[in-house]
C-alpha cells in the first residue's frame, strides 16, 4: 500500500451537511487570526472539532434479518419497555425500546437498524431537554421513521437534545431500505430510540458503547448467521 493510500484510508470523510459549518469555523479563525495568534489557533481547534463532529465513516454491517443494528454511535442510555410516540401509529402497548445517546464527540450520522420498507415518517416539534432524560422521548423535538421489516414494524426515532436544533432525515416514505443505510443526522448532541415488536431480545446493556451500523443491539430469536456487508 502506498503512502497516499494509507493517508486516504486514515482520513474519515466529512458529511456534505457539515462542510458549511467547517468553512464558517475556518473563516472565523482566519479573521480572528488578524487580531490574535492565540484566537487563530483556538479557532482552528474548533474547526477540527467541527470536521470531526460531521465525520461520516464507512461501516461493516452484519446482514441477518434476525439482527437489529445500532442506529447511532454513543452510549446505550436505556433498555426496556416503553410506549412509542403516538404519531407513529404503533398503538398504546409497550414495545422494547433501546436508546443510544450521542454526545458532541459522537458521529451523528444515523443508520437503519433493520431492512424493510419505510411506511411512515413523522416529524414533531417539541422541547430541547437533555436527551438523556427519559421524558425526552415524548417531549423533545423528534423525527420518527417506521420500517416494515421481516419481523414486524420497527421504529427509529431521532430526538433532538439540549444543544441540537435541527434533525435531518435523508429517506422518504414508501421506499425500501437496507440495514445500515444512512437515514439522517442530528446536529450537536442528541439521541436515537429504537422501538421493537414482540420477539426481540436486547443484546446490549445500559452504559454500553454502541457503533452505528455495526453493533448488534437486539435479536429476533435463533442463532444469527455471520454474513457481513460493507456499506
Amino acid at each position: 500500500m502506498s503512502i497516499q493510500e494509507s493517508i486516504r484510508n486514515a482520513l474519515v470523510p466529512v458529511h456534505r451537511e457539515g462542510w458549511p459549518f467547517v468553512a464558517a469555523f475556518a473563516g472565523a479563525s482566519i479573521i480572528l487570526g488578524v487580531f490574535s495568534t492565540s484566537l487563530f489557533w483556538i479557532g482552528m481547534i474548533l474547526t477540527a472539532w467541527c470536521a470531526y463532529f460531521f465525520r461520516d465513516p464507512e461501516r461493516v454491517t452484519p446482514v441477518d434479518d434476525r439482527l437489529v443494528i445500532s442506529p447511532a454511535d454513543g452510549i446505550v442510555s436505556a433498555v426496556g419497555p416503553a410506549v412509542p410516540p403516538r404519531e407513529l401509529g404503533l398503538g398504546d402497548a409497550e414495545m422494547l425500546r433501546i436508546s443510544v445517546f450521542m454526545n458532541v464527540f459522537s458521529c451523528h450520522v444515523n443508520r437503519a437498524p433493520v431492512r424493510g420498507r419505510i411506511s411512515r415518517i413523522e416529524h414533531r416539534a417539541g422541547k430541547f431537554l437533555n436527551a438523556e432524560l427519559d421524558k425526552a422521548s415524548q417531549e423533545n423535538e423528534r423525527n420518527g421513521i417506521v420500517i416494515d421489516s421481516p419481523n414486524g414494524q420497527v421504529a427509529t426515532v431521532q430526538i433532538a437534545g439540549l444543544v441540537a436544533r435541527r434533525i435531518l432525515c435523508f429517506v422518504e416514505e414508501a421506499t425500501n431500505i437496507s440495514v445500515g443505510d444512512r437515514v439522517g443526522l442530528i446536529r450537536f448532541g442528541s439521541r436515537v430510540d429504537v422501538f421493537l415488536p414482540a420477539g426481540a431480545v436486547a443484546k446490549v446493556f445500559q452504559g454500553q458503547t454502541a457503533i452505528a451500523g455495526e453493533t448488534v443491539i437486539a435479536e429476533f430469536g435463533g442463532q444469527a448467521t455471520s454474513l457481513m456487508r460493507v456499506i
